[in-house]
């Protein structure tokens, strides 16, 4: 992969404007709505299980998202997802919080057990409580990461047989035997709620076009981060309120030529 792949997948994305149906938490709707638009994806969000099935089979990628869960919402979540199985569609778990309660991490290995995923995104603690690993977490945010989120990430990839995104300070992306580090972006999107769902959801208008799941997630990566330095570049220390509109102008506006130029990524 190279910053001209990345280019011509962003490309594709705009060019295609897939359908990508999120089943997403209550918190991070409009946002992520409004990113995958300004991106130049389009985005839907339907959860009533009379309707992801159907909905599911009209899109190019399926997200899910238990930011805000119930078990009425797990089992459209688990419909929608066997439905995408079946039919060849990415289907994008992000599994928020996982290990706050214990609820909440069952759900999240109830759907990575029923449901066959294709990238798992989330921080160190969410991915090593999917696996089962005691990670801190505090609320649906990471606390204090801990451990090799190198070694976590290819390990879960492994046991998982998926992609798995690790998000952080830098980003770690594998398939268990390819392993990427990505570098851009910037500290203010943590201050920004739903940036890490609106992520996953760009992974999966990338995944709606481009069948190497490695190499969309890496392209996402790459071109959220950019966007995010640019907004930063436009705002200065205007803070989380200007950073979050100038952030929805960029992925807008980063240009093939800014991926050739900005992207910061390196394979081990």
């Amino acid at each position: 992969m190279n910053s001209s792949n990345i280019s011509s997948i962003l490309q594709r994305v705009r060019e295609e404007n897939p359908l990508v149906h999120n089943i997403t938490n209550v918190v991070v709707t409009n946002f992520t709505a409004n990113g995958l638009l300004s991106l130049g994806a389009s985005p839907v969000m339907a959860y009533a299980p009379e309707e992801v099935a159907d909905m599911v089979q009209i899109s190019r990628a399926l997200v899910l998202n238990i930011g805000t869960l119930n078990k009425d919402v797990v089992s459209s979540m688990i419909l929608a997802g066997k439905t995408a199985n079946e039919l060849g569609i990415p289907v994008i778990f992000d599994p928020v919080g996982a290990g706050a309660t214990s609820f909440r991490t069952e759900m999240a290995q109830l759907i990575i057990n029923e449901v066959n995923i294709s990238v798992l995104r989330g921080n160190a603690a969410e991915v090593a409580n999917v696996l089962g690993e005691k990670w801190e977490i505090k609320g649906v945010d990471a606390g204090e990461q801990q451990g090799n989120h190198l070694e976590l990430a290819v390990n879960a990839a492994k046991k998982l047989h998926t992609i798995v995104v690790i998000t952080g300070k830098d980003d770690v992306l594998t398939n268990g035997e390819t392993t990427y580090i990505v570098s851009n972006g910037h500290p203010l999107l943590t201050k920004v709620t739903g940036a890490g769902c609106l992520l996953t959801s760009v992974i999966g208008a990338f995944a709606g076009v481009e069948k190497n799941f490695l190499s969309a997630a890496l392209s996402a990566l790459t071109f959220y981060g950019i966007a995010a330095e640019k907004a930063i570049e436009k705002v200065g220390n205007g803070g989380p309120g200007s950073f979050q509109i100038e952030f929805l102008n960029q992925l807008a506006l980063v240009s093939p030529e800014d991926i050739h130029q900005f992207a910061s990524f390196k394979q081990l």
